[in-house]
Parts: C-alpha cells; structure tokens; sequence
C-alpha cells in the first residue's frame, strides 16, 4: 500500500482512535512502540470478528441443544398419540363388532318370523282353496236342486193334488240350502280377511328385514372402512421399522423370533380374537381375520420397540458436539470406531439396555467402558474423564454411563464410539443412519 494512502488513512482515523504509544524503560534505556491508528483498527476489527463468531458459536450450539430435545420430546409424542389413536380405533372396531352381531341376530330373527308368516298364508291359502271348491259343490248342487224346484213346481200346476206337497218340500229344501250358502259365504269372507291380514304381516317382515338387512350393510361398510384404516397405519408404522433392521444388517426375522423366545408378557390387548365357527356369518369370520391380522403386526410392532431398546440405534451424546473422524483404516490402522469432539464433561447415554462388562482404564482407550447387548451386539465408550458405573451393572437406555475426556492415546478432548457385533468392529453409522428417518 502507499506510504501516501496509508497516512491519508492514518489521518483519518487519527479522530476516533488517535495515536499510542507504549513506553518499555530498561535499565540502560527507553524504548516505545507507536501504535497508529490503522493498527488500532485492525486490532479492534479482529477483535469484533472473534467475538462475533463466539456469539454465533454459541448460539448454534444452543439451538442444536434445544432442537434434539425438542426432536426426541416430539417424536415421543408423536407415538403416544398414534398408539392412543390405535387404541381408539381398536375400541370402536370391537364396537362395531357387537354390533354387527346383534344385527345379524334381528335378521334371524325377522328371517324366522317371516318364515313363520309365509307358513300361516300358505295354510289360509290352503283352506280358502277348499272352501272354494264347497262352495262350487255347493252351488252346482243349489243349481241341481232349483232345476228340481221348477219342475216341481211345473208338475204342480198340472197336478195340483198330492203333487203340492211335494212341491213344498222341494221348497223347503231350496231354503236349507240358501241358508248354508249364506254361511258359507260368510266364513269365505272371514278367511279372506283373515288371508289379507297375513299378507300385510308379511309385507311388513319383507320390509323389516330390508332395513335389517340395510342396517347390517352399512355396519360392514364401516368395519371395512375402520380395518382398512388400521390396515394401513400398521403398514406405515412398520415399513420404516423393517427398512431400519435391515439397513443395521440385522435379519428382522431373526430379531422378532428371538425376542418372542425371551419375552414373558402374556395376555393383555394383542391376544387373538376369537369366533365360534358353527354357522358363522362369513362376514364375521373375514372381519375376524383380519382383526387377527391386524393384532399379530401390532404384536410385531410391540416386538420391534422391545428390540430398539436392546440395540444401540441412538447417538450416545446429546447436541454440543462434532464429527471429527469416521471409520476406517488410518496411517495403516484400522480405526474401529467414530469419534465425537466436545468440550470436556459432556454426558455419555447408552444407547441401548445392557449390561457393563467393562468401566477401567485401557492402555490406548484411557477411561473406557464397555457394555454387552442382545443379539451378539456391544459398544466401546473411549477416552471417558469420568466413569459412571461399575463392571456387571445392568444399564438401559439413555442412562448416564460416563463423561467425555481427553484420556489415553488422544489428540484433544472427544469421545471415541464403537459397535462390534459377535465381537467384529463395524461402522457406528451403520445403525445410526438406519434409524435416521425412524426416531
């Protein structure tokens, strides 16, 4: 820069930070060092910028504090009202259930009635077929005897003698048989009616089971509405859950089979249900199944939780810190694990339930400890300052085993990470990535 430019500079700062000078005096001498005002301002810009990416420094760490609390507290929630959510359903499903049962108990039963109906019209059909035919006897014979009654009555007006006796008993006759007519008809009515009265009771079953019938319709609808929607929310909590013991290299068969061997829990919301079989509905039995179905994912979904806690998907510091070496060969060696820089004292969790097998101090590792899982899986916690529990301690997950330190072979204060499974070093982020977009 020009002399010029830089006393023109100096000039104009001279207002606000005029020159100093710092006087060094010895035994001999006295010495001075002139601080001009260009060197004051860029002792104070650097000044400013320190301070200034502190309080960036801080600020982010703070917020990356609060958000992983808030991120865990969250997610948490967001599984308690699932599960809330599942329960109701589950609730109102067992509902609808009953429902449908007795529903399909009033169709039998309007059914059995409407059977009973038919068979009373079919009996007064019967008998009104019958009389039918006495009536038409009846009137054949009533014809027979009025033909009679005129030929009488013709030979009476050509014999009017002994013959009008005759004539009135053929009279006589004509009546008894005009009054058994009358009669005749009479009950002929009174089966009639008696007819129409069945046939409207029918009619009124036949409707009443179209609603019954239209009742239980509606009642099926929603139940397959209701599985359809547990179906799907069971599928949906599930695929991640999979994806997860997958991308770990853990066969989620394997796992399932092997905590359902260890677990004790018996009873409870996830027994089956079950249905007598004898003249079943098929709809009962179809919704029965796949109610069971629905119980053995959540049965499985219950198994993934029980397993999440026995193997260590979760970061065992919390915020606060940096990733400063992956895993992998380095300068020729293998370097087993990760490694999370931060500031001296920072809580180590375990991530997962185990038991310690080791809390001593480990030429290289400095304060370590180590802890056994299930499945063949363990973890290694290196360069602790501080050792919060004991060989043989049983721990679970998210407990506080130790704090991070600068202890052994380190280069500067970090915690060093390790899984092994079946006692092989894998890649920390192995599990830590797969339950990314899980938790």
């Amino acid at each position: 820069m020009p002399k010029r430019l830089i006393a023109r500079v100096n000039s104009s700062l001279g207002r606000f930070l005029p020159e100093q000078r710092l006087f060094m005096k010895s035994d001999s001498a006295t010495r001075f060092v002139r601080l001009r005002p260009i060197t004051q301002a860029w002792v104070l810009a650097a000044a400013g910028a320190f301070f200034l990416w502190a309080v960036v420094a801080t600020s982010l760490l703070f917020i990356a504090g609060i958000s992983s609390g808030s991120t865990r507290e969250q997610a948490a929630i967001a599984q308690a009202a699932f599960e809330q959510r599942l329960v109701t359903l589950a609730k109102e499903r067992d509902s609808r259930a009953s429902e449908a049962v007795a529903a399909q108990e009033r169709f039998q039963l309007a059914l059995a009635q409407v059977s009973q109906m038919q068979s009373q019209l079919l009996a007064s059909e019967e008998r009104r077929r019958e009389l039918e035919t006495g009536i038409d006897v009846i009137q054949g014979t009533l014809r027979r005897t009025m033909t009679e009654r005129d030929t009488a009555r013709a030979a009476l007006a050509k014999t009017q003698g002994t013959e009008a006796g005759k004539a009135n008993s053929l009279s006589a006759r004509a009546d008894d048989m005009a009054s058994t007519v009358d009669m005749l008809s009479s009950v002929l009515n009174s089966t009639a009616a008696e007819r129409d009265a069945a046939a409207r009771d029918a009619e009124d079953a036949r409707v009443e089971t179209d609603r019954i019938a239209l009742e239980k319709r509606l009642l099926e609808e929603r139940n397959d509405e209701i599985f359809t929607t547990l179906e799907g929310a069971v599928k949906v909590s599930m695929t991640p859950l999979d994806r997860m013991f997958k991308n770990a290299g853990m066969n989620p068969d394997s796992i399932l089979s092997q905590i359902r061997k260890g677990y004790s829990g018996t009873g409870g919301p996830l027994m089956p249900i079950s249905y007598s079989t004898k003249g079943e509905d098929p709809a009962i039995a179809r919704d029965a199944a796949r109610a069971n179905g629905i119980l053995e994912r959540l049965d499985e979904m219950n198994m993934y939780r029980i397993a999440v806690d026995k193997l260590p998907f979760a970061i065992p510091i919390y915020g606060g810190y940096r990733f400063t070496s992956p895993f992998g060969y380095r300068w020729g060696r293998l370097h087993a694990g990760i490694d999370l820089a931060g500031p001296v004292g920072m809580q180590v969790h375990v991530p997962a339930d185990g038991i310690v097998t080791a809390a001593e101090w480990e030429n290289g590792y400095g304060n370590v400890v180590k802890v056994r899982h299930e499945f063949g899986v363990s973890t290694v916690y290196g360069h602790l300052s501080r050792i919060r529990v004991r060989a043989g301690q049983k721990v679970s997950r998210g407990d506080v085993i130790g704090d991070s330190g600068n202890t052994g072979r380190s280069t500067g204060p970090h915690l060093h990470y390790e899984i092994r499974v079946g006692g092989n070093p894998i890649n920390p982020m192995t599990f830590i990535k797969a339950a990314k977009d899980v938790f």
